[in-house]
């Protein structure tokens, strides 16, 4: 057996002449194994948060997304696009086009987002879940076009959902200079009849600004014939995303982007894993502190084990094992503060996940009730080799230079 360690594990579970020492080592584990669990729950609460705001997108975005490296629109009918249509892994295609436009109804203005889709829009994505009010989803038939906009679109034109007058829809025309004398001149018009329905993903980027309607509608508006501004797909259940995305971009070559769900919400996700890196350092930092313990419980056993220490030389142990006595002192410390800490932050974080136990609110504005959280296999790895390391590091010099000092 390794000698220091033999006599490390003895002085860490063995009774001190001043039951101090014991004291300020319980306390020096407890401080580690307490920011150890701050670092566990508060990087699952972050994965929770996560996880959540993807379950919105999941019903407005589709699982690949096709666009034009250059200009907002792109040819559907090129060859290299159309052929996806006859991949194995592709179980829906769909078009779509959106621009900007003005929305009016009875006076009221707002810009807004037009989103012109293809029928089996509903195939591509779950947007079920997020759909209110009475009606099916509808976009277009003989007689008009229907509109789906979001519920604080709604709210900013004071329409309501089922919405008597028809919505008034502007965009400029393509390449057309403004005629003060008779402006409307430069715009092209339509309207869109209420569908009874409108959609909430509780995200203020869709559901203040945009519309979906019909792909017909939407080229009429923008004057377009055969463009679009995105291909969408959905893959069968067994195929492997990132895969068939390599796969379509090869294909497809540089002038086509292929992004999936997280790369569509790049800004929304690069702020989270931002926020989630800015408390992990914070965290860390607060562990650093709580090592300071650790070297004080060191500190106060090396002054009590002077006499052992006598001992110890005079059976032949030389200066850098009694100085790797105390190394794996302040070690075991860490190792068990870390330890205690991860299976405490993980029994936590199964609490808040089965009971809900710590609530956001009540007054009802909330979109869960209690804080979402996600244990990741890889951010507690992380964090255990953190508090390791840090608890290492932090003993390495205090105690070769108290041992100088004190023995």
């Amino acid at each position: 057996m390794n000698f220091p360690f033999y006599i490390a594990r003895r002085y860490l579970f063995s009774k001190k002449s001043h039951n101090a020492i014991n004291v300020i080592s319980a306390i020096s584990v407890c401080g580690v194994a307490l920011a150890t669990l701050a670092l566990v729950c508060t990087l699952s609460v972050f994965n929770g948060f996560q996880d959540l705001v993807a379950s919105f997108f999941t019903a407005f975005d589709p699982e690949l997304k096709i666009t034009a490296v250059r200009g907002k629109v792109f040819d559907g009918q090129d060859p290299r696009v159309l052929a996806l249509k006859q991949m194995p892994e592709v179980a829906v295609y769909s078009e779509s086009l959106e621009d900007n436009a003005m929305v009016q109804y009875q006076g009221r203005q707002a810009m807004a987002v037009i989103k012109g889709v293809e029928d089996n829009f509903d195939r591509l994505t779950p947007i079920d879940s997020i759909l209110f009010g009475r009606g099916s989803l509808t976009l277009h038939d003989e007689v008009a076009d229907y509109a789906i906009p979001g519920i604080q679109l709604l709210s900013a034109l004071g329409s309501g959902i089922r919405f008597l007058d028809p919505l008034e829809i502007y965009a400029p025309k393509r390449g057309a200079k403004v005629n003060v004398a008779n402006p409307s001149a430069a715009f092209v018009s339509g309207n869109l009849f209420s569908s009874g329905l409108v959609f909430a993903v509780n995200q203020e980027k869709y559901d203040a600004s945009y519309i979906l309607t019909s792909l017909a509608f939407a080229r009429r508006l923008f004057q377009y014939d055969t463009e679009v501004s995105s291909v969408n797909l959905r893959l069968k259940p067994d195929a492997d995303i990132d895969a068939v995305k390599r796969k379509l971009q090869d294909r497809l070559g540089e002038e086509f982007r292929v992004q999936d769900r997280y790369e569509q919400q790049a800004d929304t996700y690069r702020i989270m894993r931002v926020e989630k890196l800015i408390s992990y350092l914070f965290l860390t930092f607060i562990l650093v502190i709580a090592c300071f313990n650790v070297i004080g419980s060191l500190s106060m056993l090396i002054i009590d084990k002077r006499e052992d220490v006598v001992t110890l030389r005079n059976l032949g142990a030389d200066d850098n094992q009694i100085v790797r006595i105390f190394l794996f002192e302040g070690r075991m410390i860490s190792f068990f503060g870390a330890f205690i800490g991860v299976v405490s932050g993980l029994l936590l974080c199964w609490l808040q996940q089965t009971f809900g136990l710590i609530r956001l609110g009540s007054s009802g504005s909330f979109v869960v009730d209690a804080y979402p959280v996600s244990v990741e296999a890889m951010d507690v790895i992380i964090v255990f080799v953190t508090v390791l390391l840090v608890g290492f590091l932090s003993v390495w010099y205090p105690v070769r230079y108290l041992s100088k000092r004190l023995l």
